[in-house]
C-alpha cells in the first residue's frame, strides 16, 4: 500500500507540475467580433432632452415596433454621435451637470462620440437672449471671466472623472451676437466677447487638450453674419477650432438653403482654416420626404468636405407635442419619420 501510495503521489505531483508550466503559455485566443468605427464623419443628435422624457415615460420603437432605450435606437440607424447642452444653475434640474453626466455616460457605454454644449446660461441661450445665470448677474467683468472658466473646468472635470473625453466643446450656444448679455454683446463689445470666450477656449483646453473648441451660429446660410463676429473675433485674439452652424429650412426653401450653406462652408475655410460642423438641424415631423430630402443632400455634400467635420439633428426623439416642439423627428406613436433614414 505504501509504494502505490508513494507512485500516485509521485503521479499527482507531475500532473501539478505539467500544469504550471502551461500557465506561461499563449492562452488560446479567441476570436473577438469586430470593432465598430465610430471615427470619421459624425452623424448625430442633440438628445439633451431625454432623460426628461424618460421620467415622464416618454417610449421609443424600432421599426419593428420594439421598444428601445433612445441613444441604442439612435446608433442602430446609423448615427454614431451625442451632443448635450448644460445649463448653469436650472431650476428644475434637467440639462445641470449631474445630467449631463447621466447622458454623456451612456452615449460613451455605447461608444458614441461625445460633444457638449455649454449655454453659460441657466436656461436657453440663443440668438434672442444670451442671459446670464442668476448668480453671475452683479459679477464684475473680471469676475464673470472667471465664472466662466470656473464653470467649465467644473463639468469638463466631472466628465474626465468618469473617463468621458468629450470630442468636441462649444463655447456658447448660437452666439451671432456675442453671450452673457449686456458685457458680452458683440454688437456693443465684441471685444469683451472674445475675452469671455476665450476663457471658456483655455478652460477646456486645460482639461481635454486635443478636444475641438466650436464657436457656434445661428443661421449657417448666412455668409455675412458669420463674417462679421468671425472678423470680430479673430480681430480681438478670439480663439476657436471649429465653427458650428445651425440650419431649419422649411420644404419649399431647403434647396436654396443647403446651396447656401455649403458656399458659407467654404468660404469660413478658406478664410479662417476652421473645421466645421453642422450642429443643429431640423425640419417639421410631418414633412418627413422633404426631411429626407434636405437632411440627404445636406449629409452627402458635407461629406465630400474634409474640413467638414459632421451633421447634427436636434432633438429628433421629441414628439407627441413634447415641449410644444415640432421639428423631431419621429411620429406621434414614437417611431423613427422617414427623416432618420437619412443618416444611414
Amino acid at each position: 500500500m505504501k509504494i502505490q501510495k508513494i507512485l500516485f503521489l509521485i503521479f499527482f505531483s507531475i500532473v501539478i507540475i505539467s500544469c504550471n508550466d502551461s500557465d506561461d503559455k499563449e492562452p488560446i485566443k479567441k476570436e473577438e467580433p469586430p470593432i465598430e468605427d465610430m471615427s470619421g464623419f459624425a452623424k448625430g443628435a442633440d438628445v439633451s432632452w431625454l432623460t426628461e422624457m424618460e421620467a415622464e415615460n416618454v417610449p421609443f420603437y424600432n421599426s419593428a415596433g420594439e421598444e428601445m432605450e433612445c441613444m441604442s435606437l439612435l446608433k442602430s440607424m446609423g448615427m454614431n454621435s451625442i451632443r448635450l447642452r448644460v445649463w448653469v444653475n436650472p431650476v428644475d434640474g434637467w440639462c445641470n451637470k449631474t445630467d449631463l453626466l447621466v447622458k454623456a455616460k451612456r452615449a460613451n457605454d455605447l461608444g458614441m462620440r461625445v460633444m457638449v454644449d455649454f449655454h453659460y446660461s441657466d436656461s436657453w441661450a440663443d440668438p434672442a437672449k444670451q442671459n446670464k445665470p442668476a448668480a453671475w448677474e452683479d459679477l464684475s467683468f473680471d469676475d464673470l471671466c472667471l465664472a466662466v472658466a470656473e464653470h467649465t473646468t467644473e463639468v469638463l472635470t466631472a466628465l474626465k472623472n468618469w473617463d468621458i473625453t468629450p470630442e468636441w466643446v462649444q463655447v456658447g450656444n448660437e452666439t451671432g451676437n456675442g453671450m452673457l448679455w449686456d458685457d458680452g454683446k458683440a454688437d456693443t463689445n465684441m471685444a469683451q466677447y472674445a475675452t469671455l470666450n476665450n476663457y471658456g477656449y483655455d478652460a477646456v483646453k486645460a482639461v481635454f487638450p486635443d478636444a475641438k473648441v466650436i464657436v457656434h451660429i445661428q443661421e449657417g446660410d448666412k455668409n455675412n453674419k458669420f463674417r462679421w463676429i468671425f472678423d470680430g473675433l479673430k480681430n480681438n485674439g478670439g480663439k476657436w477650432d471649429a465653427i458650428g452652424m445651425s440650419l431649419y429650412p422649411e420644404p419649399d426653401t431647403w434647396q436654396t438653403m443647403n446651396d447656401n450653406l455649403i458656399s458659407n462652408v467654404n468660404d469660413m475655410i478658406s478664410r479662417y482654416g476652421s473645421d466645421i460642423v453642422i450642429c443643429e438641424v431640423g425640419m417639421n415631423w410631418d414633412e418627413e420626404d422633404d426631411a429626407y430630402d434636405f437632411l440627404s443632400d445636406l449629409i452627402s455634400r458635407t461629406e465630400t468636405i474634409d474640413k467638414c467635420l459632421g451633421v447634427f439633428y436636434w432633438e429628433p426623439q421629441s414628439y407627441g407635442g413634447w415641449k410644444q416642439y415640432t421639428k423631431g423627428a419621429f411620429d406621434e406613436t414614437g417611431y423613427p419619420t422617414k427623416a432618420m433614414d437619412a443618416f444611414e
